[in-house]
């Protein structure tokens, strides 16, 4: 997407899972998947779009999952969070190799390697061009990142929250076990609601239709699919744009 082109948004809030930065079905960081996803999200920086990024960390610790084999709720989900955090460290790192001047603010604080999140700091960070990385989920447990996303993306006034994943949209059953499943190109919060989709938990979505932040889910693995979906086109399933 060449730089000057036009956008649909200015400011933007990307969520990325942590499994987008891990080969399939693996655990940890691998470089490929990280160099490609950094480097959908610095093309799209060179447009001039504000990118702010919230980032998962299943690749390295699922909350949920640890709770159920012993651990804690609460301490499972702070363990989750600050996977979300190593997560930022290494996409940071790649996104200014590739020239993409970048801020991780965790909302967990630790000074030594991140900045503390601050709302007016974010987008202060923001309107210089720079990309935010904000780890740390909410800072508090029983929050999903999904959640977090939503309440990210409300707070610094994102007009619009792009959930990149491995799936290109939302479809109406598991299209991996079912040949007859159908994608949604558009679908309102309240079809949502009642045909209980899976596009994000309640509470985000929740939070989404009371802030009137629209969501975009795509297929973030295609390459060049974040400058399309930028650029207004139809790419995966756009939430809450219909009444």
């Amino acid at each position: 997407m060449p730089a000057g082109a036009p956008l649909a948004w200015k400011r933007i809030l990307l969520k990325v899972s942590g499994e987008s930065l891990s080969g399939e079905g693996r655990l940890g960081i691998d470089g490929g998947p990280l160099h490609a996803v950094a480097e959908e999200i610095a093309a799209a920086a060179r447009t001039g779009a504000e990118i702010a990024i919230v980032n998962g960390g299943g690749n390295i610790v699922r909350g949920a999952q640890m709770a159920i084999k012993g651990i804690g709720r609460a301490t499972a989900d702070y363990m989750g969070m600050l996977a979300t955090v190593i997560n930022a460290l290494a996409l940071q790192d790649v996104l200014e190799s590739l020239g993409a001047p970048t801020r991780v603010l965790s909302a967990i604080e630790m000074r030594g390697v991140a900045e503390p999140y601050i709302r007016r700091r974010a987008m202060r960070h923001l309107e210089k061009g720079r990309i935010i990385i904000l780890a740390g989920g909410s800072g508090h447990p029983y929050f999903s990142t999904d959640t977090t996303a939503a309440l990210r993306g409300s707070e610094i006034g994102a007009q619009v929250l792009l959930k990149g994943t491995k799936v290109d949209g939302v479809y109406d059953k598991d299209p991996k076990r079912n040949a007859d499943a159908q994608r949604f190109l558009d679908v309102s919060f309240e079809e949502v609601y009642a045909r209980r989709l899976q596009v994000m938990d309640r509470t985000a979505i929740t939070m989404c239709q009371e802030n009137a932040l629209p969501i975009v889910v795509f297929d973030m693995g295609v390459p060049g699919n974040l400058a399309r979906v930028l650029r207004g086109e139809t790419v995966g399933t756009r939430v809450g744009f219909t009444a």
